[in-house]
């Protein structure tokens, strides 16, 4: 993957990471990670980004390790189990502009609308993001409609006890996820954070169905468009995050996938630029002058060798804490096929290989926080990794 494999190893560094981590995330040293935690909750709506514990637990689509992604029993079930933020939720677009939860816009795996005679004419074939996709698409469907269908499991060959609660719920609102954010903080006593991303912005815009405007709006009318807001915006697309800093002083996160990958507006635009390219020094500068942090995936923190296995850890972590960003890598899962090769035990899919081991292996590299499935796996990762 390019200049990214270069690095120096040791205990030093490592010491030094540690240290950043600690300092970027404002934690106190010495206190056992609950008792962090805690601290970190009681700081409440006004401590921003810094009143968060680190490492920061972050609920992937909520719980969905254990319940069908992006619905409110999977968001309710992070919380439940110790999760600091909830990735409430992938933002698309409904036919008369509203904005839902979904982690794609298509939603044949995550619904149950196939088995909705009324929409079987809904059916496309699209380009999504130079992709071909057939399936149904939420932009295609109204609000009403969509609350007609049911969410169910996506990945049931790894999941098969998630699909137990196939048909429980249906498909969230960004409206309600916001009203469900507040009486979850009334409830528990401690403000509740949520993580939403812009989805496929560029795609969107195109239709007329431009994200940023509509996610602002929401935001400034619940009164959470402010620098200390408990809404971390993320997207794949730096430009889209550019638009929202334009929008709203909420704290911004830019997503990068693999080194070798082009952000999607940057493809529409023909910029030529790679991940790997905005993850270089000077990258990382051009970055940090309009967002908080970035959202890398775990290869760019640890690279990986043919055979799945770890391989070297790269100056990522490093690199961005030099110019004040924070990294929330993505995604932490506790089944095999999801883990590093030498972390996995035995061959079935769907059984549980040595995630608090990845997780510590991961902690180590100084990142301040992550996303999980799996969030009261992540907790108790964290609790050994600041006490150990």
């Amino acid at each position: 993957m390019g200049s990214q494999d270069e690095h120096t190893d040791g205990t030093g560094r490592r010491a030094l990471l540690g240290a950043a981590m600690f300092g970027a995330g404002g934690a106190v040293l010495g206190l056992s990670g609950t008792a962090r935690a805690a601290t970190a909750g009681s700081a409440g709506h006004g401590g921003g980004l810094k009143s968060l514990p680190v490492p920061t637990i972050i609920g992937h689509r909520g719980a969905s390790g254990y319940r069908p992604e992006h619905t409110f029993g999977s968001y309710q079930l992070a919380l439940d189990l110790g999760a600091d933020i909830v990735e409430a939720g992938d933002l698309v677009p409904t036919r008369d502009g509203h904005l839902v939860c979904r982690h794609e816009p298509e939603i044949g795996g995550t619904t149950d609308v196939a088995d909705h005679k009324e929409f079987a004419d809904r059916k496309r074939t699209k380009v999504l993001d130079g992709v071909s996709t057939t399936g149904w698409f939420t932009e295609d469907f109204t609000l009403a409609e969509l609350k007609t269908l049911r969410a169910i499991e996506r990945i049931p060959a790894n999941r098969p006890h998630n699909t137990l609660y196939n048909g429980r719920w249906e498909i969230p609102t960004f409206e309600e996820v916001l009203k469900w954010q507040d009486e979850q903080t009334r409830r528990r006593g401690k403000q509740v954070w949520i993580y939403p991303e812009t989805k496929h912005p560029t795609y969107f815009r195109g239709l007329g169905l431009g994200l940023e405007e509509r996610v602002a709006k929401l935001l400034h009318k619940h009164g959470k468009a402010r620098r200390n807001s408990p809404v971390i915006l993320q997207s794949f697309e730096p430009t889209s995050i550019q638009r929202l800093n334009k929008l709203v002083d909420n704290p911004l996160v830019v997503l990068l996938s693999a080194a070798n990958t082009r952000p999607w507006d940057f493809v529409a635009t023909g910029d030529p630029r790679t991940v790997a390219d905005l993850i270089t020094p000077k990258g990382l500068r051009e970055i940090a002058g309009y967002v908080q942090g970035i959202g890398p995936t775990l290869d760019l923190v640890i690279t990986k060798k043919a055979d799945g296995s770890l391989d070297k850890e790269t100056t990522l972590v490093a690199d961005a804490h030099k110019v004040g960003l924070i990294l929330h890598p993505y995604t932490m899962r506790n089944e095999n096929p999801f883990l590093p090769a030498e972390y996995r035990k035995g061959t079935d899919a769907d059984a549980y290989g040595d995630a608090f081991g990845a997780f510590q292996r991961y902690f180590a590299t100084g990142i301040d926080g992550v996303f999980t499935d799996n969030a009261d796996t992540g907790v108790l990762a964290r609790e050994d990794f600041v006490n150990g």
